[in-house]
Order: structure tokens, then sequence, then C-alpha cells
């Protein structure tokens, strides 16, 4: 199907192309949804399956979505033949599931996890990777990473035949002492988390700024 590009003449300084989805095939959807919301954070997700094998899969679909409660999503698509992968399998069965931070040092062992093992091959033994016991879920945690949080399935949302979102609550974090302060502030260049872009693109968020919400009050003495 061709994509329906069509100029948006929304009177805007720069031109804008239009796309409309209803219009694009699902490869073309996600060609643009990946190459537009970035970076994405990676969650590293480390499951067991009932016989107490380990997995471990990255997923760039993710995302922390509440604090009060404290629920993370992931997004994991199925096979071509529409079967579950093992981490959606796992959660499913068991209701636990491990995030883990994916810093630079980790970036061609967590590719590593991502090639197409079959089920039952361990991921974490490919990848050389040293897994931790959970404190409250038994899904272990990856040594090597800088942070992980452990969860429980809060709700898994089917949203169609390629596709489940899952909402963990998080019940621990798991964080290197050096990386956090007496005040709970993470440091951001000691994390060294990657993120994900569009295609094979990756990046590293060691490089931040600050940029404090003004109050509305300083905010208008600013322009006053």
């Amino acid at each position: 199907m061709t994509p329906d590009m069509s100029p948006d003449t929304t009177g805007a300084a720069d031109a804008f192309t239009r796309f409309d989805f209803a219009a694009l095939s699902p490869k073309d959807r996600y060609k643009l949804l990946i190459g537009t919301v970035v970076p994405r954070p990676i969650a590293w997700v480390t499951t067991v399956d009932p016989e107490g094998r380990v997995n471990a899969a990255p997923f760039s679909f993710f995302n922390v979505l509440s604090a009060d409660p404290a629920i993370l999503a992931i997004g994991v698509e199925n096979h071509d033949d529409l079967s579950q992968k093992d981490t959606a399998r796992n959660i499913r069965l068991t209701g636990e599931f491990t995030v883990n931070i994916v810093d630079f040092a980790n970036l061609e062992t967590m590719n590593t996890t991502a090639v197409a093992f079959p089920a039952g091959e361990d991921e974490v033994a490919a990848a050389g990777l040293t897994v931790l016991p959970g404190k409250h879920v038994k899904s272990p945690f990856i040594a090597e990473a800088p942070a992980a949080l452990e969860c429980r399935r809060h709700i898994t949302l089917e949203i169609g035949p390629s596709r489940a979102i899952v909402l963990g609550e998080v019940v621990a974090l798991h964080i290197r002492s050096s990386l956090v302060n007496e005040r709970l502030h993470v440091d951001p260049v000691g994390l060294d988390a990657l993120g994900r872009m569009g295609g094979h693109g990756y990046c590293r968020s060691g490089e931040t700024f600050d940029l404090a919400t003004p109050s509305l009050a300083a905010w208008r003495a600013e322009r006053s």
C-alpha cells in the first residue's frame, strides 16, 4: 500500500507531511512511530517459566506510567505465527517479571539476548550474564545491569492478535549504591542508560541538562 503523504496545509511557517494511519500498513506505522517517538527506554526483561528456567529479552516499547501505584508498561509483540514469546508466556503463567535497565556497557550483551533463540535455550548463558535472586519475585535480576525493578503483573491488555501490553506494579528497585544519594536522586551520567532510536539506532542518556518548570507567578514576571 502506498502511504498517503499529503501536504498539511496548516499555515505553519514550515511545511508538514501528513500520514493518515488508517491508510498505512502496520509496517509503515511501525517505522514512523519508532522514528518519531524517541528516545525510548529499554526494558531488559528477565522472567522464569514454571520450571524455573530464566529468560531474558529487551523491549523498547516501554515506560513508567505512574508512581502511586508504581506502574510501568511493556509492549510485547507475538511471533509471526501469533504465538506468545517466552517473556509474555512466562509473565502470564507466573505473574512476575523484572525490568533491568540497559547501560552502554551492556549494549552487546543486551543485543545477544535479542537473538531469536529457540524456546528453552538459555539467553543468559549465551550472553555471559550473571543473575541474582529477586527479593519479592522469583524472576532474578541481572547483576551487570545498573538497576532493576521487580514487578508483579497488574493487568495484561490484549490490544490485538500480534501484541499485548503488560502493566506491572513495581515492588522493589535494585540500584548500584554509587548511583543514588540520600535524597533519592539517581545519577544520570553514572547510570548511562541507553535509549532506542529508529531503525537499528541507539543513543546514550549520559549527557543531560536541567530545566525547572517555573511557577505561574515567575513565568508572568519574566514577561512583564
